[in-house]
């Protein structure tokens, strides 16, 4: 069984989340995709974070009408930081030995892993789907210690955008998996924006989880 875990704050979850995950899901063929919604993130400010019971039943009504994804709630209960590296070694001991998890990270937060908690031992607890994102090249991968230099080809063509996907060996890891996705332009922080000056976003969310924002009058300014 092969596994995707998309992690995130999901501060609100929208639809560039849900895109990142039909894409990879497409591409990758996953059994499963988990959503892995963060209680206390370790490099996020929390000032603007929404109460994690919201934050979870929103990802619970975007992803309501998708029968192979599914939410996985131990970090968003856990008491204090939570951390990738803990909740993949929980993930293996609750499915069976010849599960494979396939970890879905952007390439801007892939060129910070070596700051994550045991980075290391990361590389072989799950194998990382890395995504592109705008305004960052895959070319810069090559600054990272541990990134091969036979792959300076693909990352030339996966930045012009002539290839869309990588396989890349790793010594001592399990193999990386580099993603050209076609860019969904929306993000978390515009949308709090918006809502906190009472701007439509509809076109950023799905319907349900817009009207329970709505409903809890989430991310708006106090009065």
């Amino acid at each position: 069984m092969f596994i995707g875990l998309l992690g995130g704050s999901f501060n609100p979850i929208h639809n560039g989340h849900l895109h990142i995950a039909q894409q990879t899901s497409r591409l990758l063929a996953f059994d499963q995709l988990l959503f892995v919604p963060t209680g206390d993130p370790p490099h996020k400010e929390t000032a603007t974070l929404a109460p994690a019971f919201h934050r979870l039943a929103m990802v619970k009504l975007a992803i309501a009408p998708f029968p192979r994804y599914a939410v996985y709630e131990r970090e968003i209960h856990f008491p204090g930081i939570s951390y990738t590296f803990d909740t993949l070694t929980q993930l293996k001991r609750e499915y069976p030995p010849e599960t494979r998890f396939g970890f879905l990270i952007g390439l801007d937060a892939f060129l910070d892993i070596q700051t994550w908690k045991k980075s290391e031992a990361l590389f072989t607890l799950c194998q990382f789907i890395v995504s592109s994102r705008p305004g960052v090249s895959f070319a810069q991968l090559q600054k990272l210690p541990f990134f091969p230099s036979q792959y300076r080809t693909q990352l030339d063509q996966l930045d012009a955008g002539t290839q869309r996907q990588a396989d890349v060996e790793l010594p001592h890891k399990l193999p990386l998996t580099l993603l050209s996705v076609p860019p969904c332009d929306v993000s978390a922080s515009a949308i709090r924006r918006s809502l906190a000056q009472k701007q439509p976003v509809g076109a950023w969310l799905p319907a349900q989880v817009e009207s329970y924002i709505l409903q809890h009058r989430l991310y708006q300014c106090p009065n």
